[in-house]
């Protein structure tokens, strides 16, 4: 009889961001090291998982190594494999699939979300809260500078009009309404949207559908914390009814590579828009797309959780104005618009300008029933 390899396997480096991971597979364990070139980054990561253990399931952290250039963490690997073991691919079932493991899912993990919030919501000061996904994107030299300190955007091939600074003067319509939008109105808002007390709670604070595992677990804790409670609600809201079915794998297939139904659903997510200038102003039609799978995440997570979140913390339509800077730097401070196609960019633009009118409704926004919503 051969004895067993003394040695741990390491396998093929995982490439789903800027940071690798190494699967390992001992005699006694299954592992996954997470590589990550940031010490600080690395830091922040494991005092959010120390802070998370005691609320939510989360992988257990066996080692942390430091070494030159680099710090690696070492975690118990959970059975993700292709096309399963995230939120991401319950969201991937077609159309004409079961949803019921995904539904069973989502009230699994509202129920989670709602225990913790309520025993550790607390109306905290802007320093208290975990700033990486929004207040810091808009200090400056945060991302709001970097991607547009220097940029006047064409929103039509041809680059003499319509730009993004016309729109202060000429505004622009959706869908056949008139909406103002001053971008650089909205940019100096947007730095100082941040700077106020907020309701916030213990959280992983990037809820996004590879974020979380099935069985139910909370991955990535760079960003875990106390976050603003509005933040959450937006984060999840906007990723997975635009960035996750669509955007983010369209412009990053690589970190979907071992989840390739993603591909398959991307038609399904995708919107339909078109655009025009008349008389000098820009005319935008566009037409959501969701799955039933993404509908169904995304109307389970406003009846379970956020409408009696809003009832405790945001009152009246208080939600609504908490949720529109988040809701505002989800839209623009993710992906730089310059970069974009220009049927990606006019599509986030008329995001954007629905965010910021003056009778802004989340349940119009995300094309939620009223049942699902507790505001207009």
């Amino acid at each position: 009889m051969r004895p067993s390899n003394p040695f741990p396997r390491i396998g093929a480096p995982l490439k789903f961001s800027r940071n690798r991971l190494y699967p390992i597979d001992t005699r006694r364990r299954r592992l996954i090291a997470k590589c990550m070139t940031d010490h600080n980054e690395a830091r922040a990561e494991v005092l959010g998982h120390q802070l998370l253990r005691d609320w939510y399931p989360v992988p257990t952290l066996h080692h942390r190594v430091r070494i030159p250039g680099r710090t690696v963490l070492i975690y118990e690997r959970l059975p993700v494999d292709t096309d399963r073991g995230l939120l991401l691919d319950l969201l991937n079932t077609t159309d004409d699939g079961d949803h019921s493991t995904l539904d069973a899912y989502m009230r699994r993990m509202t129920s989670t979300y709602l225990h913790v919030f309520t025993e550790t919501a607390e109306l905290s000061p802007p320093s208290t809260v975990v700033g990486k996904l929004y207040r810091d994107r808009a200090l400056p030299g945060g991302r709001l500078d970097h991607y547009y300190a220097h940029n006047d955007i064409p929103l039509t091939q041809a680059q003499d009009r319509p730009r993004l600074s016309d729109l202060a003067r000429t505004g622009l319509y959706v869908n056949g309404r008139h909406h103002q939008l001053d971008w650089d109105g909205t940019l100096s808002w947007l730095r100082g949207a941040f700077d106020t007390p907020v309701w916030s709670a213990i959280s992983q604070g990037d809820p996004t559908d590879v974020n979380l595992a099935v069985p139910l677990a909370w991955l990535d804790y760079d960003t875990a914390g106390r976050n603003a409670i509005a933040g959450e609600i937006a984060n999840f809201s906007f990723y997975t009814a635009v960035l996750g079915g669509w955007l983010v794998p369209t412009l990053n297939p690589q970190a979907f590579i071992q989840h390739p139904a993603t591909f398959d659903q991307i038609p399904a997510n995708t919107p339909r828009v078109s655009a025009h200038p008349h008389a000098g102003t820009l005319h935008i039609r566009f037409t959501d797309r969701l799955s039933q799978a993404r509908r169904l995440a995304l109307s389970r997570y406003w009846a379970l959780l956020v409408s009696p979140l809003a009832a405790r913390y945001f009152p009246g339509g208080a939600l609504s104005e908490a949720l529109r800077p988040y809701l505002a730097m989800r839209i623009i401070g993710v992906f730089d618009l310059v970069r974009l196609s220009l049927e990606q960019r006019l599509y986030l633009l008329t995001k954007l300008a629905l965010c910021m009118a003056p009778d802004f409704s989340p349940t119009r926004f995300f094309d939620l029933t009223e049942s699902s919503c507790p505001t207009r």
